[in-house]
């Protein structure tokens, strides 16, 4: 059975193509060859071979036409595919100015950042694309009373205004940390056999810069193979704008009620059993994806844990959460964005009845 959001039908809830682009095997792919040509490009800055034979492999790195499966068996065998990548790279191009000096993890870790920051730019955006629907929802219905609730108990009223910017309002503070995570994921990763560039020599900095610049990253000050804090955050952060958007799936799930009948809705899902319901999924898909990122979180932090300057174990953790946790978060925020243009009507007629 395939996950749910590659699942033949269960894709149709869960799936988000623009996100799942950037994480398909084929840009996984892509982003590595752009890390291997661009090294080959200035590996004479670090003394590797001469600038000539690196600018010749570099071009013909680029043009080599991969089938992501070729790379299976020597995943299975290294636990990695980049000596299964770079013997292929030799052997098609007839080049050898190729990949001397830098790592599985380093070609492997740079190609997962080109996908998180690429994500995270598609995620700001539609943070920004949420945030002017809700405005317009305010515009709308926000002079409307509610009646206010706390535990679950009508409270007092207040208005649907003061309801909708629970949702909104923490929008801009995401927007915020995305900012301010950004320069902290967008960075290179180099750093060779353990960590320490020793290979590089006083070149080092040079073709760290070179190709930091080449693939539109910076150059961290060393590598990050054991410290593992920036991508932990970037899924921390993920789960925060997730949490965000299951608050307001879980307060439109129980305005939807009968009997509170708070808010009415276009496009429902429809029962088997019980021809009358219209059911509030896509609220309901928000709460379920907020409690997914949740837990995925708990793993992230356990893939913090590595052992002295490399784990095999706790980077591959990785490899399966993060991924899920940037398609769920891309696929809430569309998800909210919809359910906005399904609310017909918010509010109650006499809160205090």
């Amino acid at each position: 059975m395939t996950g749910v959001f590659d699942h033949p039908w269960l894709s149709g809830l869960f799936a988000d193509d623009e996100i799942a682009a950037l994480w398909s095997a084929e840009a996984q792919l892509s982003s590595m060859l752009a890390f291997e040509s661009a090294w080959s490009r200035h590996g004479h800055l670090a003394g590797l071979w001469s600038e000539a034979e690196g600018h010749s492999a570099a071009d013909a790195v680029t043009s080599v036409d991969f089938d992501p499966k070729e790379l299976s068996d020597g995943t299975a065998q290294d636990g990695v595919c980049v000596p299964a990548l770079v013997r292929l790279l030799k052997e098609r191009t007839g080049a050898n100015a190729i990949h001397k000096g830098a790592t599985s993890q380093d070609v492997i870790d740079t190609a997962t950042v080109l996908s998180l920051v690429r994500s995270l730019d598609l995620i700001g955006g539609r943070l920004e694309r949420l945030d002017l629907d809700l405005s317009a929802l305010e515009t709308r219905f926000g002079a409307n009373p509610l009646m206010g609730r706390t535990r679950m108990q009508a409270a007092i009223p207040i208005t649907v205004a003061d309801r909708v910017q629970t949702w909104r309002l923490p929008l801009a503070s995401h927007r915020e940390r995305l900012e301010q995570l950004r320069p902290r994921v967008a960075v290179v990763q180099i750093g060779g056999a353990a960590g320490d560039r020793a290979a590089l020599g006083e070149g080092a900095e040079a073709i760290c810069h070179a190709v930091a610049a080449d693939l539109g990253l910076s150059a961290p000050p060393q590598s990050w193979h054991a410290m593992r804090d920036g991508i932990a955050e970037a899924g921390s952060l993920l789960s925060l704008v997730t949490g965000t958007l299951g608050k307001m799936g879980q307060d439109i799930c129980l305005m939807a009620q009968q009997g509170i009948d708070e808010i009415r809705m276009d496009g429902g899902g429809g029962s088997s059993a019980m021809p009358h319901k219209q059911n509030p999924v896509l609220a309901e898909l928000l709460v379920t994806l907020a409690r997914f990122n949740a837990v995925q979180v708990s793993g992230l932090h356990q893939a913090m844990i590595h052992e002295q300057e490399r784990s095999g174990a706790a980077w591959t953790l990785e490899w399966m959460i993060l991924p899920q946790m940037v398609q769920a978060t891309g696929r809430a925020l569309a998800v909210a964005s919809a359910l906005t243009t399904q609310i017909v009507d918010i509010g109650s007629p006499d809160p205090l009845s």
